[in-house]
Protein backbone atom coordinates (compact mmCIF):
# COMPACT_ATOMS: atom_id res chain seq x y z
CA UNK A 1 0.00 0.00 0.00
CA UNK A 2 1.47 3.32 -1.04
CA UNK A 3 1.58 6.41 1.13
CA UNK A 4 -1.05 7.97 -1.15
CA UNK A 5 -3.41 5.06 -0.46
CA UNK A 6 -2.81 5.55 3.25
CA UNK A 7 -3.63 9.25 2.94
CA UNK A 8 -6.80 8.45 1.03
CA UNK A 9 -7.86 5.98 3.70
CA UNK A 10 -7.14 8.50 6.48
CA UNK A 11 -9.04 11.29 4.76
CA UNK A 12 -11.99 9.02 4.01
CA UNK A 13 -12.14 8.19 7.70
CA UNK A 14 -12.06 11.91 8.52
CA UNK A 15 -14.81 12.47 5.95
CA UNK A 16 -16.94 9.80 7.63
CA UNK A 17 -16.34 11.45 11.00
CA UNK A 18 -17.49 14.80 9.61
CA UNK A 19 -20.61 13.15 8.20
CA UNK A 20 -21.34 11.68 11.63
CA UNK A 21 -20.93 15.09 13.25
CA UNK A 22 -23.33 16.71 10.80
CA UNK A 23 -25.85 13.94 11.41
CA UNK A 24 -25.52 14.25 15.18
CA UNK A 25 -26.04 18.01 15.05
CA UNK A 26 -29.03 17.63 12.75
CA UNK A 27 -30.57 15.03 15.06
CA UNK A 28 -29.97 17.27 18.06
CA UNK A 29 -31.57 20.24 16.29
CA UNK A 30 -34.58 18.09 15.40
CA UNK A 31 -34.96 16.96 19.01
CA UNK A 32 -34.78 20.55 20.22
CA UNK A 33 -37.40 21.65 17.69
CA UNK A 34 -39.64 18.77 18.79
CA UNK A 35 -39.19 19.87 22.40
CA UNK A 36 -40.24 23.40 21.42
CA UNK A 37 -43.37 22.01 19.78
CA UNK A 38 -44.07 19.91 22.87
CA UNK A 39 -43.79 23.04 25.02
CA UNK A 40 -46.28 24.83 22.77
CA UNK A 41 -48.74 21.97 23.20
CA UNK A 42 -48.14 21.89 26.94
CA UNK A 43 -48.71 25.66 27.13
CA UNK A 44 -52.04 25.39 25.34
CA UNK A 45 -53.10 22.56 27.65
CA UNK A 46 -52.12 24.53 30.76
CA UNK A 47 -53.89 27.65 29.48
CA UNK A 48 -57.05 25.64 28.99
CA UNK A 49 -56.81 24.21 32.51
CA UNK A 50 -56.11 27.67 33.95
CA UNK A 51 -59.11 29.06 32.11
CA UNK A 52 -61.37 26.29 33.42
CA UNK A 53 -60.29 26.50 37.06
CA UNK A 54 -60.03 29.62 39.18
CA UNK A 55 -57.44 28.01 41.50
CA UNK A 56 -55.26 26.89 38.63
CA UNK A 57 -55.34 30.41 37.22
CA UNK A 58 -53.28 31.66 40.20
CA UNK A 59 -50.56 29.05 39.64
CA UNK A 60 -50.41 29.64 35.90
CA UNK A 61 -48.36 32.83 36.10
CA UNK A 62 -45.42 31.03 37.73
CA UNK A 63 -45.71 28.25 35.19
CA UNK A 64 -45.83 30.78 32.34
CA UNK A 65 -42.63 32.48 33.54
CA UNK A 66 -40.75 29.18 33.69
CA UNK A 67 -42.17 28.20 30.30
CA UNK A 68 -40.91 31.44 28.76
CA UNK A 69 -37.44 30.79 30.20
CA UNK A 70 -37.41 27.20 28.96
CA UNK A 71 -38.59 28.28 25.51
CA UNK A 72 -35.89 30.98 25.32
CA UNK A 73 -33.19 28.48 26.34
CA UNK A 74 -34.42 25.96 23.79
CA UNK A 75 -34.59 28.58 21.05
CA UNK A 76 -31.03 29.64 21.86
CA UNK A 77 -29.92 25.99 21.81
CA UNK A 78 -31.59 25.49 18.43
CA UNK A 79 -29.84 28.58 17.08
CA UNK A 80 -26.45 27.43 18.40
CA UNK A 81 -26.99 23.94 17.02
CA UNK A 82 -27.91 25.31 13.61
CA UNK A 83 -24.70 27.36 13.65
CA UNK A 84 -22.77 24.20 14.52
CA UNK A 85 -24.49 22.43 11.62
CA UNK A 86 -23.34 25.17 9.24
CA UNK A 87 -19.77 24.88 10.54
CA UNK A 88 -19.85 21.08 10.43
CA UNK A 89 -21.14 21.13 6.85
CA UNK A 90 -18.32 23.49 5.86
CA UNK A 91 -15.81 21.12 7.48
CA UNK A 92 -17.52 18.22 5.67
CA UNK A 93 -17.15 20.01 2.33
CA UNK A 94 -13.46 20.63 3.07
CA UNK A 95 -12.94 16.98 4.02
CA UNK A 96 -14.71 15.85 0.86
CA UNK A 97 -12.56 18.15 -1.28
CA UNK A 98 -9.43 16.78 0.40
CA UNK A 99 -10.47 13.18 -0.28
CA UNK A 100 -11.24 13.98 -3.91
CA UNK A 101 -7.86 15.71 -4.27
CA UNK A 102 -6.05 12.58 -3.10
CA UNK A 103 -8.25 10.28 -5.17
CA UNK A 104 -7.56 12.34 -8.28
CA UNK A 105 -3.84 12.24 -7.54
CA UNK A 106 -4.02 8.45 -7.15
CA UNK A 107 -5.99 8.12 -10.40
CA UNK A 108 -3.46 10.30 -12.21
CA UNK A 109 -0.60 8.26 -10.79
CA UNK A 110 -2.29 5.04 -11.92
CA UNK A 111 -2.99 6.50 -15.35
CA UNK A 112 0.67 7.54 -15.70
CA UNK A 113 1.75 4.03 -14.70
CA UNK A 114 -0.59 2.48 -17.29
CA UNK A 115 0.65 4.87 -19.96
CA UNK A 116 4.23 3.97 -19.09
CA UNK A 117 3.46 0.26 -19.34
CA UNK A 118 1.61 0.80 -22.59
CA UNK A 119 4.57 2.76 -23.95
CA UNK A 120 6.94 -0.10 -23.01
CA UNK A 121 4.61 -2.64 -24.59
CA UNK A 122 4.42 -0.57 -27.76
CA UNK A 123 8.23 -0.29 -27.84
CA UNK A 124 8.51 -4.06 -27.57
CA UNK A 125 5.99 -4.51 -30.40
CA UNK A 126 7.88 -1.97 -32.48
CA UNK A 127 11.16 -3.82 -31.89
CA UNK A 128 9.55 -7.15 -32.90
CA UNK A 129 8.11 -5.56 -36.03
CA UNK A 130 11.44 -3.91 -36.87
CA UNK A 131 13.30 -7.21 -36.42
CA UNK A 132 10.79 -8.92 -38.71
CA UNK A 133 11.19 -6.17 -41.29
CA UNK A 134 14.98 -6.51 -41.17
CA UNK A 135 14.75 -10.28 -41.64
CA UNK A 136 12.49 -9.88 -44.66
CA UNK A 137 14.73 -7.17 -46.06
CA UNK A 138 17.81 -9.48 -45.91
CA UNK A 139 16.02 -12.23 -47.73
Amino acid sequence: MSSLDTLIKLHRWQLDEQRRKVTEFENLAEKLRAELQRLDGEEQFEQQIAGDSHEANYAYSGYAKSLIDRRAKLAKSVEETEQQIVEARAALADAYAEVKRYEIAAANRLLAKHRGLERLRQQELDEVALAGFRRRARS
